[in-house]
């Protein structure tokens, strides 16, 4: 990449109810050295409008703000409809960004036209030396289960090696427009959890690559605008895991996931819920198991896509 020639990357995150924590990663993003980038916030109708703030705070900020909560996966589609770089990069409002950490990803990017997507490295916010993703492992087929490599470990430099990985951290991963175009956009109908797998899933089945690139570093502050340990955490985790898996994998790897989810997983997590007496977390576990038998022989609920 000549120095010269820096192609335009639009970075885009997604705010909800959490500006403040979006004033904290827009402040962070004023001290990056990548000279041609613009940066798209995108609202999920949050309970206050945040354009006066933006506005007067952040005036080189583009805001677009949606009348619904269209979830990660419709707020960064709607973000990446409204940009004009040639590639994307979608960073959670929860993290802070290495002044330096554009350069490397945009040279991995540019240096092979075969890489569909590449991930930063991440580090905890509140623990600056520990890692928490350095590239992931592959995943399992049956239970949609993948980990992310030096989760916890201190950071020695250690995992500093340019590699090929099965995912990038959806909390730092940018891709281009001609992937978009191409592959198409995640799938809005995830709203939240394993949207940003699928979408690396079907990245990687077009041909293309994902790699980690460690030069580039975020820290991350970690499940903010959820919150840990939540209803809605529960209701998506489970429905979307098993929608990964439909989307994705043959007939058999379904059936064996739906036996498993049935009478292995769905007996743990009732009882663990009933000891943490998340009542309502069981309630929904159950609704969101009910949706895939409701929906089991209708191919045609399970395979939307979204396109540029």
């Amino acid at each position: 990449m000549s120095s010269n020639n820096f192609p335009l990357v639009s970075i885009i995150s997604v705010n909800y109810n959490q500006f403040e924590v979006t004033f904290d990663f827009l402040k962070s993003l004023r001290k990056i050295t990548y000279p041609n980038y613009e940066v798209i916030i995108v609202d999920n109708a949050s309970k206050e409008d945040p354009t006066k703030e933006i506005n007067k705070q952040f005036p080189e900020v583009k805001l677009i703000i949606s009348k619904e909560n269209l979830g990660f996966a419709g707020g960064n589609n709607l973000g990446i409809r409204t940009a004009k770089g040639k590639y994307f990069m979608m960073l959670n409002n929860d993290t802070e960004v290495d002044p330096g950490f554009l350069e490397p990803l945009v040279q991995k990017m540019e240096n092979d036209q075969k890489i569909g997507m590449v991930g930063s490295k991440v580090r905890f916010y509140y623990k600056p030396e520990i890692i928490q993703y350095a590239g992931a492992t592959p995943m399992t087929k049956y239970t949609a289960t993948s980990y992310f490599i030096g989760y916890g470990q201190k950071d020695k430099g250690q995992f500093d090696k340019v590699c090929s990985t099965s995912f990038a951290s959806g909390a730092a991963m940018m891709t281009s427009r001609k992937i978009c175009e191409d592959v198409g956009l995640m799938a809005e109908f995830f709203f939240l959890y394993y949207e940003e797998l699928d979408w690396q899933e079907r990245i990687r089945k077009a041909g293309y690559k994902i790699y980690f690139v460690p030069e580039s570093l975020i820290y991350h502050k970690e499940s903010i605008s959820v919150g840990k340990a939540s209803a809605l955490q529960a209701y998506w985790q489970t429905r979307n895991r098993l929608l990964l898996i439909r989307r994705n994998f043959s007939s058999f790897n379904v059936f064996i996931s739906i036996i498993y989810i049935t009478f292995i997983s769905t007996p743990y997590r009732f009882f663990k819920y009933l000891l943490q007496m998340r009542f309502r977390s069981i309630k929904v576990h159950f609704i969101a198991i009910g949706w895939h038998y409701y929906n089991l022989f209708n191919k045609n609920r399970i395979q939307q896509n979204d396109y540029l």
